[in-house]
């Protein structure tokens, strides 16, 4: 443990090695290196897991501190890290996640000529994820925090010469800016609050705090807030679909598995804080089902692949904060962990797609492409199962037991997230047949399959899509081990009830993602012509759902446009007349007085010589006086 801080270390190595010397080596060389620098970090994560599982539950708690890293006075933060069950599940899931796509990245960048610069930026997002997750402060993470939004604006926006990812990457950033800044206000409020911002004094420290506390409803409120920015939640998801714009590795990572998860480790790791804020809680809960059933609805309607998935993905995750938002962290953190496999595999699926496609987004013009790409197919359609639900694969165990948590909360709760399952299964599935079945749409393409760079990682995160779930078996005794491993950090109030209602709920859930893939089925293998009469029935619903509802308008009409237009009032009006005014009018007056003296120095020496005589007889004159 004494070598954790290697975990972060090694992806910053590789940020170092190719970032400064990079250049001398082949690009064969390059991949390999930042693949083995987060591999590195999984090694370290996966042995100082079995040496924590090791010990008795009570001593899973270590803080391994370093160094001081900021004294003033009563201000003091130090650089260490927090060993427990959830950094360590989170360290694993990032650094495993992370390496699979590495390798799939050197196949699918081999002919990009940024191919140095994308691996460096993969690098260091890792680097600043890694101390996101494992910081033992609130400080040390928000470095994480702000690092993984500046990786995103850089990958994001990769391919800049485009106009297109430059603008995904500059509104990643602005609405990232929105919520780090209730992160800010946070922060500052836990300062004044309890004279510190490391986690464990902190959360010590709050149960002296009543259940409901003003203070800490305001402090739970605004770290929501940085959340929703980072993990996309109703109102600031707007990023994230734009954000498909770079390459589908970086899709894969940050907007699937990773970063986007972050808000969501956040309200979990500060699980003691909002157990004394029932309000925030419902507020988390209600913005984590509305936002899974609002996003579940405008991906019904997406044509490009990646977009599917993207509004997939802030579907996905407001189902954790819905756990969350329940009381159910353990489970939240569950559906994180199967999450980044299946959603990871689909991301890479559809960049396997892309590839023999010739980089092809739209489905309406695929088809046909299950006997052309088995591979990809069967990986494909293993990430589809899990996602949609069906036993028994990893997002049946996880998305279950969210469900199965809402219900014994809010029975309303329950219904928006079982209406969006049958939304998620349809949409999904919707993606599969237009993708693989039927006939090709394009002749243009020869489609054919990935290299094995590429189809060896589908079928790793393909497994682990099937028996990630596992582990958190319901109902049979001991059978849910990451609720019992994660008991040290989380702390929730039990609620028992008979395994014959649960094992009830389990099928409903099941029967549920099984209706959406019965329609998805009708609509578009047995019926394709039923989408569009049903469109043409429904016009102005389907132009409503097909437009995303009118949001990136709205905002552009309320917000966007009117800064732009203040911004040029003030430019034109103040900063052209008053700021630059003032300099310009400073900047003649020196001319003007610079003018006036310049006569005075005529280059004549009898001139000099006069002056230097009158002065001596002024000084001579005052001296007398």
């Amino acid at each position: 443990m004494d070598y954790i801080w290697l975990v972060p270390v090694l992806p910053l190595a590789g940020v170092l090695i190719n970032g400064l010397i990079g250049i001398r080596f082949p690009k064969q060389v390059i991949g390999p290196i930042a693949s083995l620098a987060i591999f590195g970090s999984f090694v370290v994560s996966l042995i100082t897991f079995f040496q924590v599982l090791s010990l008795p539950e009570s001593g899973r708690v270590i803080e391994k501190t370093f160094f001081p890293w900021i004294v003033a006075g009563d201000f003091a933060v130090t650089i260490g890290f927090l060993i427990d069950p959830l950094s360590l599940i989170m360290m694993l899931t990032v650094s495993g996640v992370s390496f699979v796509i590495h390798v799939y990245s050197i196949g699918y960048m081999h002919e990009d000529p940024g191919y140095r610069r994308y691996f460096v930026y993969l690098n260091l997002f890792v680097f600043f994820m890694l101390t996101l997750v494992s910081a033992n402060s609130f400080l040390l993470m928000f470095v994480g925090w702000e690092g993984v939004g500046l990786c995103s604006y850089l990958l994001i926006g990769f391919w800049y010469e485009r106009k297109a990812p430059a603008d995904a990457g500059k509104k990643a950033f602005i609405v990232n800016r929105i919520g780090d800044y209730g992160f800010l206000l946070a922060m500052f409020l836990i300062f004044v609050t309890f004279g510190t911002l490391n986690f464990l004094p902190v959360f010590k420290e709050a149960s002296r705090f009543a259940p409901g506390s003003l203070t800490i409803t305001v402090t739970t409120l605004l770290l929501f807030v940085g959340a929703c920015g980072k993990s996309a939640q109703l109102p600031l998801y707007v990023w994230l679909p734009d954000a498909m714009e770079g390459p589908t590795p970086v899709s894969a990572l940050i907007h699937a598995a990773t970063m986007v998860t972050a808000g969501v480790y956040m309200v979990a790791r500060c699980n003691p804080l909002f157990n004394l804020a029932p309000v925030s809680l419902e507020v988390v809960a209600v913005i984590g089902a509305l936002t899974a059933f609002y996003a579940a609805t405008i991906g019904l309607l997406q044509n490009d692949i990646k977009r599917v998935l993207a509004y997939s993905t802030i579907s996905q995750l407001g189902y954790m904060f819905l756990a969350c938002g329940v009381g159910a962290y353990t489970a939240g953190i569950f559906h994180l962990m199967t999450h980044a496999f299946f959603k990871a595999l689909l991301f890479l699926g559809a960049g396997s797609v892309m590839h023999a496609m010739s980089g092809e987004l739209d489905m309406r013009k695929m088809g046909g492409l299950k006997d052309k790409l088995p591979k990809t197919f069967a990986t494909f359609m293993i990430g589809t199962l899990a996602i949609a639900g069906i036993f028994p694969f990893a997002g049946f165990f996880s998305k279950d037991e969210i469900l199965w948590e809402a219900l014994q909360k809010s029975p309303i709760l329950w219904v928006i997230g079982a209406v969006s399952a049958i939304l998620t299964a349809f949409y999904m599935f919707r993606a599969v047949f237009m993708t693989f079945y039927g006939k090709p749409r394009d002749h243009s393409v020869h489609p054919h399959e990935s290299p094995p760079s590429m189809t060896t990682p589908l079928i790793i995160l393909a497994v682990l899509s099937v028996i990630g779930g596992w582990i958190g078996l319901p109902v049979i005794e001991g059978g849910n081990r990451i609720k019992e491993f994660l008991a040290p950090v989380i702390h929730t109030e039990m609620i028992h009830e008979s395994a014959g209602l649960e094992m009830t709920m389990m099928v409903v859930s099941l029967m549920i993602a099984v209706l959406g893939i019965v329609i998805a089925y009708a609509f578009y293998l047995k019926n394709p012509a039923l989408p569009e009469q049903l469109a043409a029935r429904f016009r102005g619903v389907y132009t409503l759902i097909y437009n995303k509802y009118y949001v990136d308008e709205l905002y552009d009409a309320l917000f966007v446009q009117p800064i732009k237009e203040a911004s040029n009032v003030l430019w034109l009006s103040f900063d052209t007349k008053v700021i630059d005014g003032t300099v310009n009018g400073a900047g003649k007056m020196i001319q003007g007085a610079s003018g006036i003296i310049r006569k005075i120095q005529t280059g004549s020496l009898q001139n000099y010589a006069l002056y230097i005589l009158l002065g001596v007889v002024a000084i001579i004159f005052a001296l007398v006086r």
